[in-house]
């Protein structure tokens, strides 16, 4: 689907650099957050704090992990990014070391809709824990953002785009840290994507919808994606943002025609 070989990143340089911290994770319960756990619990870090405010997300990223989610430990941390005051809290009493700012809106068109909502939690809720990090003495925070940032024309890429902006900001404030931001394209199989909706749409016997038959978008896979955001905390200047080379786009159309024959079904494309 892709249309390329996946990117591999530098592991050995990823390891050296997480292990034994502490490290946060928000957003954890998301498609991307929650693979983000996964990848940095193997780096055996000195602890692993995974905040969310869906309290089922955290649950099956801990029964992902671990088998069993109890929910009773350290581990977990139900907060919102937007409660100032509970983020600077959590942050100055557990200390963390590095920060992956996975925790956002991301529905566009939802957005477009209630642009209010991005600012809470996508500006808003970031400018929260940039403040807290330089109040705690974080020492990398990884802001995660989306190539929508890049000349935004929604209410999603603003907000994006104003977080960078801020992230960079903080960059210049406190010299001790580092401060980076990672754009990447669509994820293949992330909560919501165009691949969930076609494999519906495949299974209940089409047919399969595309907005128009040129429409392209960049495709990453999640894993693929979450090394781009460790290699980002590690090889990162502070104040940079960072692109994942994402090679040729890839007509939606085509990603279409490739899972309905996989599926070997007859079904039709309607644009």
């Amino acid at each position: 689907l892709l249309g390329r070989k996946p990117a591999n990143l530098n592991q050995t340089q990823i390891a050296e650099y997480l292990r034994g911290k502490r490290i946060m994770v928000t957003g954890a319960g998301g498609s991307i957050g929650s693979e983000l756990c996964r990848q940095i619990i193997r780096f055996r870090p000195a602890e692993l704090m995974m905040l969310d405010r869906d309290e089922s997300g955290l649950h099956s990223v801990q029964l992902s992990m671990h088998d069993q989610a109890m929910l009773d430990g350290d581990d977990t941390i139900l907060a919102s990014i937007r409660d100032r005051e509970s983020i600077v809290d959590t942050f100055v009493q557990r200390k963390p070391q590095i920060v992956f700012h996975a925790a956002a809106l991301k529905h566009m068109p939802l957005l477009e809709q209630y642009p209010m909502e991005a600012i809470k939690t996508n500006v808003l809720g970031t400018l929260n824990l940039l403040d807290a990090a330089e109040a705690s003495g974080v020492e990398t925070f990884v802001n995660i953002s989306t190539d929508k940032a890049a000349n935004p024309c929604s209410a999603l890429g603003a907000s994006k785009r104003i977080a960078e902006r801020l992230t960079a900001a903080k960059a210049l404030e406190d010299e001790k840290a580092k401060y980076v931001s990672v754009r990447f394209g669509n994820v293949l199989g992330s909560r919501g994507s165009v691949l969930t909706v076609f494999e519906k749409q495949i299974k209940d016997g089409g047919p399969v919808t595309v907005t128009a038959p040129e429409v392209n978008r960049f495709f990453m896979t999640i894993p693929e994606a979450c090394q781009l955001v460790l290699q980002a905390a590690v090889v990162g200047a502070t104040g940079e943002t960072m692109v994942l080379d994402m090679g040729e786009p890839v007509r939606i159309a085509d990603v279409a025609k490739t899972l309905i024959e996989q599926s070997g079904k007859e079904i039709e494309i309607v644009y």
